[in-house]
């Protein structure tokens, strides 16, 4: 398989990355290549011009501001995944990125790349909702930003122009105590998930004060089920209350395809959220633990 003939660009800033994307239709954005080359190879998409991102040395950063985490679109996952800061405060990200596909693709693949792919099944996005993430967008007109929750325009679409570009995001981590749990089940590591759910739940003694929970692979994006993060906040905790919350991660409407049923992925989703709820519940138990020793 060989891709279609197009014309190669290498810009070195987001400002020469974005006039030639003004300038050129029918344009893709390079990133790390882990999704576009093989599109590009099977021909699902033929563009006249590609873009390479990857001398725009500028959108390659992690740093914390002001209890803030900013994350740059050329990072790459194993720079996430080997973060010291991500894996302290946001370690619901460090977890999910342990199943996106393989070391080699870790090494080349960015945070931009997979947010902008937005793929159903993608973990990366699925965590950026469920932190809430504002994405961090430029173009012609210059500079905006987009909550996480309205980035999905459509099926492995998003709401950005086609001459504009995501230059970062920035993420609020949780309270230090809270406990946090990704689950995912694929046909072989390193698939995409056919269903993947993430919680993070925070604590207020023994009871669930604020919780977060997502589901990936069963729509066209990740979808954060509120009534789920309802019910665990409304009683006790318990395994009953945990079962009933997880009864909602699986009560929407699913794709279906050649994987997996609709009706078998409602039921994972309801089986990973039981036990994802349950992990969070109990790693927070512990981290709460261990602060007051």
């Amino acid at each position: 398989m060989k891709p279609p003939p197009f014309q190669y660009h290498d810009p070195t800033t987001v400002a020469e990355a974005i006039a030639i994307l003004q300038s050129n239709p029918n344009a893709k954005l390079l990133a790390g290549g882990q999704s576009l080359m093989p599109m590009l190879n099977m021909r699902y998409v033929q563009p006249d011009h590609v873009i390479d991102l990857n001398k725009i040395k500028a959108l390659s950063y992690i740093r914390e501001e002001k209890d803030v985490i900013h994350i740059g679109a050329m990072t790459r996952q194993f720079e996430l995944e080997s973060s010291s800061l991500i894996r302290e405060r946001l370690p619901l990200m460090h977890e999910a990125l342990l199943a996106v596909g393989h070391r080699q693709t870790r090494n080349r693949g960015t945070i931009g790349g997979s947010l902008c792919h937005l793929d159903p099944a993608a973990e990366l996005p699925a965590v950026a909702l469920a932190h809430d993430a504002i994405i961090e967008i430029n173009g012609k007109d210059g500079p905006r930003e987009i909550p996480m929750a309205k980035f999905p325009a459509s099926y492995m679409t998003p709401a950005i122009e086609s001459d504009e570009m995501v230059t970062g995001l920035r993420l609020a981590p949780w309270p230090r105590g809270h406990g946090s749990a990704f689950a995912e089940f694929s046909r072989r590591h390193g698939d995409f998930a056919l269903a993947s759910v993430g919680v993070l739940l925070n604590l207020d003694r023994d009871e669930i004060r604020h919780a977060s929970i997502t589901v990936g692979g069963l729509s066209h994006g990740p979808v954060r089920v509120t009534e789920a993060e309802s019910a665990l906040t409304a009683a006790p905790p318990s395994d009953a209350l945990f079962l009933r919350a997880a009864a909602a991660c699986g009560a929407f409407q699913a794709t279906a395809d050649v994987h997996g049923s609709a009706f078998y992925r409602q039921h994972l989703a309801k089986t990973l959220a039981h036990r994802a709820i349950s992990t969070a519940y109990a790693r927070a138990l512990a981290s709460r633990s261990e602060q007051q020793t």
